[in-house]
């Protein structure tokens, strides 16, 4: 598959089969996340990938819905904000974009295996952190639900023209 044949295959999924995600699966995917490039290449990410039923089901109270529940896997996508570039005329920390362009690898990776993903940004900060034992200098920034799509026919995407694109 071609490159935009795989952005038109990758969609939001919210509801996933029990099939746990094979381990080479995740290892190509990481292998994909670690080539992501970032700002000055200084990387400031850090991924939880929690698989373990107890505290998947507590990271899961951070976003309490109920499609979330059939997720086999969680990745928490945090930011450090201390190892990230900094612009210097404005101070603007790019940690935020350097992390959306690693896990949008991650959501492109995993739809090339198969496998579906969301973006989770409207969860409980406090209670990721609590579950995930996060030091103080990672932010979680979002987390992504990971497995096999339970209906793979449900793929819409509502996209803007190209027309509407540009200024």
């Amino acid at each position: 598959m071609n490159f935009l044949e795989l952005t038109r295959a990758r969609y939001s999924v919210r509801n996933y089969t029990d099939r746990l995600v094979e381990p080479e699966k995740l290892d190509y995917i990481f292998e994909c996340v670690r080539m992501a490039p970032s700002a000055v290449n200084y990387q400031p990410w850090r991924f939880a990938v929690v698989t373990d039923p107890e505290r998947l089901a507590a990271l899961k109270t951070a976003y309490p819905r109920e499609w979330i529940q059939t997720a086999p896997c969680i990745i928490v996508a945090c930011a450090n904000h201390e190892e990230s570039w900094h612009r210097k005329s404005d101070g603007k920390d790019h940690a935020d974009i350097d992390l959306g362009i690693a896990v949008e690898h991650l959501c492109l990776a995993a739809a090339e295996q198969g496998l579906g993903t969301c973006w989770v940004c409207n969860f409980d900060v406090s209670r990721c952190r609590e579950v995930m034992q996060l030091p103080e200098n990672l932010e979680p920034v979002a987390l992504i639900p990971l497995g096999y799509p339970a209906d793979p026919s449900v793929a819409e995407k509502k996209r803007k023209v190209p027309a509407e694109l540009f200024l």
